[in-house]
């Protein structure tokens, strides 16, 4: 039984967020959510969003009664598009500005 979340155009910075995607992979659900609880980074909030999001899909979806059960078994920080700002340089140049996001992929298995 599998039961999969994703969070889609998160503004994160993939490469910030995969270090704190590798602390929680592999771990059971309540322990992941704990550590994440008390990561202090930005990308700690968002990976815990989604992975209580996988946890409900699985009551919810597949009838999995007891979500403790659960371990993560894939997390997955994909690259998004990048939103393209400008702003303004001297002699009346511009630069480009790539705010870049993220695709989260939890999928949680017994």
């Amino acid at each position: 039984m599998e039961a999969v979340a994703r969070a889609r155009f998160v503004r994160l910075v993939p490469r910030k967020a995969r270090p704190v995607a590798d602390l929680v992979r592999g771990k059971k659900v309540d322990e992941a959510l704990a550590m994440l609880k008390f990561t202090p980074k930005k990308a700690a909030e968002y990976i815990y969003k989604t992975i209580k999001s996988a946890a409900a899909n699985a009551e919810e979806n597949q009838d999995y009664r007891d979500v403790s059960k659960l371990y993560v078994k894939e997390i997955r920080i994909d690259e998004g598009p990048a939103w393209k700002r400008y702003t303004p340089r001297a002699y009346g140049r511009a630069s480009l500005i790539r705010k870049k996001t993220s695709h989260i992929t939890v999928v949680l298995s017994d």
